[in-house]
């Protein structure tokens, strides 16, 4: 091996291990829990009692400035057949999803229901497999979704145990609340699956599901 090609390979190597070290170290910690506090991340949330176990879980939160009954309706609306999902719609529709991006309340959809589809991308593509089910809906409290295979569990007395996503709602006051998210999720069952969700998906998670909580923070606020 010639000897600059060597050093090349070497401080590539370097670079590889020092990223590594420090995303491990810091940068993955801090996009997990972003905005959330030592408590949120370990209380338990209504969806927590259908995926009791688990082997990832991410927590994000935010304060907004309005009561959990101004939140609520915006939570309902998420969704590719309603609402969107309030983030970087450009990026979600540049993978086929078709999202829309409406920021209006729109009285004629109603709130969820538990076992109602909520769609991820149109229904029409990826084989009609981009979709979650509503399975915990508290009214201004928490609301929670689960694959199509963790539902038929639960309607079997059994657990999830595929992905949930949930929000949920904590009043601080008249005029504030805590709106928390959290992701939990199975061991990916091959190597590769779990490099990918590493490298990939917690950090792309992160990026949108910041960007939601921003944007409906600055929905609830100004009403």
């Amino acid at each position: 091996m010639k000897p600059a090609l060597k050093k090349t390979l070497l401080a590539l190597g370097v670079v590889f291990a020092a990223w590594n070290i420090g995303y491990f170290a810091a940068l993955r910690s801090w996009h997990q829990h972003w905005g959330a506090t030592r408590e949120e991340s370990s209380a338990f949330l209504p969806g927590d009692a259908v995926f009791p176990s688990t082997t990832g879980q991410v927590t994000h939160a935010i304060t907004i400035n309005a009561p959990p009954e101004s939140i609520w309706p915006w939570l309902m609306q998420i969704g590719q057949d309603r609402s969107g999902f309030y983030s970087y719609t450009p990026l979600e529709n540049l993978f086929g999803c078709d999202m829309p991006k409406v920021h209006k309340l729109v009285p004629e959809w109603t709130p969820r229901t538990p076992g109602e589809t909520v769609w991820f991308c149109n229904p029409k593509r990826y084989d009609g497999m981009g979709k979650m089910i509503a399975a915990v809906v508290e009214p201004q409290r928490a609301f929670a979704m689960v694959m199509p295979g963790d539902w038929q569990q639960i309607r079997a007395g059994k657990y999830a145990d595929g992905a949930m996503w949930e929000f949920a709602l904590e009043p601080m006051g008249p005029q504030q609340t805590r709106l928390i998210a959290r992701v939990r999720g199975g061991q990916a069952k091959t190597v590769s699956g779990r490099a990918a969700n590493l490298l990939f998906w917690e950090p792309a998670h992160f990026v949108m599901e910041r960007k939601m909580l921003l944007t409906i923070k600055k929905l609830a606020e100004n009403g």
